[in-house]
């Protein structure tokens, strides 16, 4: 897919893997519509960290996609739509579980029937390996059961469901891309290696954190944005689910003593009764089966993990003053 000039929607774009993904397409040449989430400070999110140039070749719009004339308004006219627009706080899909059947299963609804009525090209929808919950096997390949061990899992495995329907149903070409546990610059502090990083800078004389025993995929940013693409470029996603994910695990209590021994500090690891999630909802494995990106896109990850985090401590050295580490991020 040759992407000059090629007219694309992000949604979700003041998020993390977001503000990334327009970046890589501007560089691409698209022109790219970034739909942020409307609030009344005009916060443009991780888009302000985005470089001028970048900025300028955006058309920036504010808006809700549970509000579905919004969202056929903006779908009108492009060529692709990548939706990544999302509530994705697991700890507070416990408080508000309401708020993420609204967003992730309503919000995407608006988006599949925009895309239909308008006849895109392609829309790629973003799920998430949370979707799996506690795996079965090893590493986790995209035939594994669906598990809603969250309500934010849940309304996740229903947006995918959503979007497997709308293929089957009515011929929409969707792929779903499944990332595994995303890190880079610009995460937020809801994400276990910001806040590792940010608690290691502070005065404080410990690291707090939830469950150590928990393993994870951890998959660098722009190696995720690559996947994106190369899902959206390939004729043979339509209909998939297609997992994205370095291939190999690292338990989270393993993952703290690295970065902290990265950064040469030496503070005591903890785990706080108030960062555990319940037992029944923890997610104890997730390593992800990449088989069918690489026989699918010839997508593979190129960052390691170390190299990713060299990245990411730089970030958060930087930009001290984005995170409350003395605060635990619901």
């Amino acid at each position: 897919m040759n992407w000059t000039d090629k007219k694309v929607l992000v949604t979700g774009a003041g998020g993390f893997i977001g503000s990334h993904l327009c970046e890589a397409l501007v560089e691409k040449g698209a022109v790219v519509t970034a739909l942020l989430h409307y609030n009344g400070r005009g916060d443009f999110g991780n888009i302000n960290l985005l470089s001028s140039e970048v900025k300028r070749s955006l058309k920036i719009v504010f808006g809700n996609v549970e509000d579905g004339d919004f969202v056929s308004r903006e779908v009108r006219g492009q060529n692709v739509v990548f939706h990544l627009a999302a509530l994705i706080g697991i700890p507070y899909s416990y408080l508000a579980p309401r708020s993420y059947v609204r967003t992730n299963i309503e919000g995407t609804v608006n988006v599949l029937e925009a895309v239909r009525a308008w006849d895109i090209e392609k829309v790629i929808h973003t799920s998430t390996s949370e979707v799996y919950g506690t795996a079965m096997y090893v590493p986790i390949d995209e035939k594994h059961c669906l598990q809603g061990q969250s309500p934010y899992s849940a309304s996740k495995i229903g947006a995918d469901k959503l979007a497997e329907s709308y293929h089957r149903s009515f011929g929409l070409r969707v792929a779903t891309v499944r990332p595994f546990n995303t890190f880079g610059p610009r995460q937020s502090a809801r994400a276990v290696i910001p806040t590792i990083i940010s608690q290691a800078f502070s005065e404080a004389s410990q690291v707090q954190l939830g469950s150590l025993e928990p393993v994870r995929d951890l998959t660098y940013v722009k190696d995720v944005v690559r996947g994106f693409i190369h899902v959206a470029e390939s004729p043979k996603t339509v209909g998939e689910v297609v997992n994205i994910g370095s291939g190999s695990g690292i338990s989270v209590g393993d993952l703290a003593a690295e970065i902290l021994n990265i950064m040469g500090c030496r503070k005591p690891i903890i785990t706080e009764k108030q960062r555990v999630r319940p037992p029944e909802s923890e997610v104890y494995r997730l390593i992800c089966d990449n088989t069918k990106a690489r026989e699918l896109t010839g997508w593979s990850p190129e960052y390691s993990l170390h190299r990713g985090l060299g990245e990411v401590i730089a970030f958060v050295s930087a930009n001290l003053g984005r995170f409350t580490p003395e605060r635990y991020a619901v």
